[in-house]
């Protein structure tokens, strides 16, 4: 029981000490990321299409492409991202780049057949004209589930 209450401890002081690191601009984008993702899951093309950079990247286990197609794959369903899970995440700004990296298990179907797997998943967002615009998705599946 006490090493339980210790590791509940530890978690929760090491969480707000993580949440009082986090600056405004990093909030953001965590948050972009996290609407982004909403946004795919819910094929919100139009959303995704304002969000994603016109010389946009898009690298998954089965290829690299640009924005039109990312695009019209969510929104022809080719690929459906159900469901991230995120288990970490963390934002580096360097001028008006943001390079965030997000630990997750994706729930997705792929040409209809429902598929989970863990990923580390890279996402640049550039700022230009005052917003922030996705420059490059990428995925790099793990061997665990952690």
């Amino acid at each position: 029981m006490k090493n339980t209450l210790f590791s509940l401890l530890f978690i929760l002081t090491a969480s707000v000490g993580m949440l009082a690191q986090t600056s405004p601009a990093d909030q953001e984008i965590i948050q972009l990321s996290k609407d982004k993702w909403q946004w795919m899951a819910d094929k919100d093309a139009n959303k995704l299409s304002q969000l994603f950079h016109e010389k946009s990247v898009f690298v998954h286990m089965g290829g690299s492409w640009g924005k039109d197609r990312e695009v019209n794959i969510i929104k022809g369903g080719m690929i459906h991202y159900k469901k991230a899970d995120i288990h970490s995440v963390s934002v580096n700004i360097i001028d008006s780049t943001a390079i965030l990296l997000n630990r997750i298990t994706l729930l997705a179907a792929v040409g209809g057949n429902e598929v989970t797997n863990p990923f580390e998943v890279t996402e640049v967002y550039v700022k230009q004209n005052g917003a922030w615009k996705l420059g490059s998705l990428s995925f790099t599946k793990l061997n665990t589930t952690n």
